[in-house]
């Protein structure tokens, strides 16, 4: 497989790029389903996947799964990668292709979590303290589901993980502009349902 820009230097459309053979060549690898460089990549930025899927899910069993199906599509996937962004934001942008299944599975989690809550409530054991976080965590997360995929995407990069829009933008494939807008939305509607729910 010939890398993407070779063709384009020949013909002198491209300066050569700053990309170390070796780094190179995990690249080719890695788009060649090379199982070596597949655990390569897994062991370098499946903490971070699995970091961003938990806040964006809100559900450990989930984000494991998510986090499965992202390199298990790398492959496929890195045959795009172009190097104007770092593998481990472009890794976290093939789980946001990802996320739709995920987060409907686990917002229906939720409302079955939920529903078995009305059911006559136990004692609480948890200190006062703890248990309003866990009380807000779930109103959060509930309410998260209510965003469109897209607000809610751009909320966790930017707000959760605290990453600049840009940034945020290289890994959703949108503009920063449009991102901003989207968080700005994401806090709106947010404020507004947990304001309904109780939380000020």
């Amino acid at each position: 497989m010939t890398p993407w820009y070779l063709s384009r230097l020949v013909t002198g459309e491209l300066a050569p790029p700053q990309i170390e053979p070796v780094r190179d060549s995990f690249l080719l690898a890695l788009a060649a389903g090379d199982a070596q460089a597949l655990t390569r990549a897994y062991r370098d930025h499946q903490r971070d996947v699995r970091a961003f899927a938990c806040r964006l899910l809100g559900d450990e069993s989930a984000a494991e799964d998510m986090v499965q199906e992202a390199f298990l599509a790398l492959p496929t996937a890195v045959q795009r990668f172009r190097g104007d962004t770092s593998l481990r934001s472009f890794v976290i942008g093939v789980a946001v292709n990802q996320a739709r299944h995920f987060v409907r599975a686990a917002a229906r989690r939720r409302r079955n979590v939920q529903q078995l809550r009305l059911e006559p409530a136990q004692p609480a054991v948890l200190p006062d303290e703890r248990l309003g976080r866990q009380q807000l965590g779930d109103a959060l997360f509930r309410a998260l589901d209510e965003l469109s995929l897209d607000q809610r995407v751009a909320f966790v990069l930017c707000v959760v993980e605290e990453r600049p829009s840009h940034e945020a933008a290289e890994i959703i494939g949108a503009p920063s502009p449009t991102v901003r807008a989207r968080v700005q939305a994401a806090k709106k509607r947010l404020r507004e349902l947990l304001e309904q729910r109780g939380f000020r």
